[in-house]
């Protein structure tokens, strides 16, 4: 049986060798040679040689010319990603804010993480008994949430049938949509209207509206949500949060299409 103490601490070397190695590609401007890695990492050839494979096939390393490698541009997506979600906390505050005086509703912000929504700001009224809160870092199942169901539209049949397969589309409430058919139909509405909703699916009693925060390139990297009881949710609201999405959008450089 493999010692635990034994097996953690080499994973921890296997990252400290992989990060020494990302570490010297990024100071060159140029490709470099195995031979070269290993000696400016102080690795054993093979040993750096087995190293970059891995990350190669991860793309984190890519080939350059023959017998070189250079950065991936799978860093520049994840770099990209921490961007967004680094930056929209304090370009989203003002708009989210703006949103919850005019409804007097909590308002959220939430990002995609696997096959689930992560909340990662909100603003609500504190003491109001008439408001719903959602817990910063609470999740939610894609298929039961309204921001959820923004990232699901954006999904290939492929890709929308392999969640349905991964999560069983298991529901919380009578209103829980488990079947991927009314799923497929509910997302068909989501990108007509550019809106989605949460009608008591989630929590009873409870109802949401959501719409797409998107970046420069085009890409959506957030949802946008009121969320209230279910019998003050209003249809109204919907051209307010868009106008606030609108704006976060713009502050992230997105050029929406006229």
């Amino acid at each position: 049986m493999m010692d635990t103490n034994s097996s953690g601490k080499t994973a921890i070397q296997v990252i400290e060798r992989m990060t020494s190695l990302l570490d010297i590609l990024a100071r060159s401007q140029d490709s470099l040679t195995l031979k070269e890695l290993a000696r400016l990492s102080g690795l054993h050839p093979s040993t750096a040689h087995r190293i970059l494979n891995d990350m190669v096939a991860k793309r984190l390393i890519d080939r350059g010319e023959p017998g070189t490698y250079r950065l991936g541009l799978r860093l520049l997506e994840l770099g990209n990603v921490v961007k967004s979600r680094l930056n929209i906390h304090h370009i989203a505050a003002s708009p989210i804010r703006e949103l919850h005086s005019k409804t007097q509703q909590t308002v959220n912000l939430s990002v995609r993480h696997g096959d689930e929504i992560v909340y990662i700001d909100q603003a609500y009224q504190q003491g109001s008994g008439m408001q719903v809160l959602r817990a910063i870092g609470g999740h939610v199942p894609l298929h039961l949430s309204s921001a959820g169901k923004l990232f699901l539209a954006e999904e290939t049949p492929l890709a929308l049938r392999a969640y349905a397969e991964r999560t069983g589309l298991r529901g919380t409430t009578r209103n829980s949509i488990t079947e991927l058919a009314r799923l497929e139909q509910e997302l068909r509405h989501v990108r007509t209207s550019g809106f989605s909703h949460d009608n008591e699916e989630w929590e009873s009693g409870v109802r949401c509206i959501a719409t797409a925060i998107r970046d420069d390139s085009g890409a959506l990297i957030a949802g946008l949500s009121i969320s209230a009881p279910a019998e003050r949710l209003r249809d109204g609201w919907a051209t307010d949060l868009a106008a606030a999405a609108e704006k976060i959008s713009a502050a992230l450089g997105y050029a929406a299409v006229k």
